[in-house]
């Protein structure tokens, strides 16, 4: 998330905090202080994936779509997906002792790391060691890592921009990198009438969610997404999601998220 906007949105979400946060799982209470999803606890599901980040990542049950798709996509496995507590920057969260806590719980066969602070302008650096510490964390829980670059806000050409300051820090800890921003630019080309964007032009909708958690499961599975089923439970059509699915297909095939990390194998 670019930094000027998003104090700006954490100011505008002050008044509704309580709530979401019950609501999206940001705040505590759940397994081991964070909000779990899937078919299994924790501590037992023989996949176990994490996810930090904040209100992007939180929103539209985004951790509740990755788990259903792995589900999904490995019908024999027990799944948890675990939404780290608060909505924080990858700088802020590794001094959180909740986040690092959770962490070093399980072994984990995934984390994804969404929140690297970038410039909205392009004409600031921000650091991105603390990226490359959770990286070395993931590894060191058993983890491999997925770099989660946002999705470009409406109207703004920066997705290239996004991804690329997450490959440059996958190509100095090994990362996969999904190409979520991608999937979304080929979304709005194609199917100009799905909309994947908030009214704040920044959030996404439910729609928007199921396209990155496509993009993101596919990276922890390597599972196509045009072999996943029709899911009932997150309020979009079979229409709109058979739409999501190809565009994502088409996607990963282009951009492989794999790049970064060729040693990491699907789950």
């Amino acid at each position: 998330m670019n930094v000027a906007l998003g104090w700006a949105v954490k100011t505008a979400i002050a008044v509704g905090l309580a709530i979401t946060a019950v609501a999206c799982g940001s705040g505590g209470g759940g397994a081991a202080n964070g909000t779990s999803s899937g078919n299994a606890s924790p501590a037992t599901a023989e996949i176990g994936v994490l996810l930090m980040g904040n209100s992007h990542t939180s929103f539209n049950n985004l951790p509740g779509m990755v788990a259903a798709m792995i589900q999904a996509a490995r019908p024999g496995k027990t799944v948890a997906a675990v939404e780290a507590p608060g909505w924080m920057f990858l700088d802020e969260r590794i001094a959180d002792s909740a986040s690092l806590a959770l962490i070093r719980s399980r072994r984990w066969s995934a984390v994804v790391l969404q929140a690297q602070k970038y410039s909205a302008s392009g004409l600031y650096d921000y650091s991105t060691a603390e990226a490359n510490d959770w990286i070395k964390l993931a590894r060191e829980a058993g983890a491999m890592p997925v770099m989660f670059p946002e999705w470009p806000r409406r109207g703004v050409a920066e997705t290239q921009r996004i991804y690329d300051l997450h490959v440059s820090i996958a190509r100095k800890t090994p990362a996969c990198v999904a190409p979520i921003g991608q999937a979304w630019d080929l979304s709005v080309a194609r199917n100009p009438g799905i909309v994947l964007h908030a009214g704040d032009g920044n959030h996404a909708v439910a729609a928007g969610s199921f396209l990155a958690a496509l993009v993101i499961a596919h990276t922890i599975t390597g599972t196509s997404p045009d072999d996943l089923p029709v899911f009932t439970q997150f309020g979009i059509d079979s229409d709109t999601q058979s739409k999501l699915r190809a565009v994502a297909t088409e996607t990963v095939q282009t951009i492989s998220p794999r790049l970064y990390c060729p040693d990491d194998r699907p789950l």
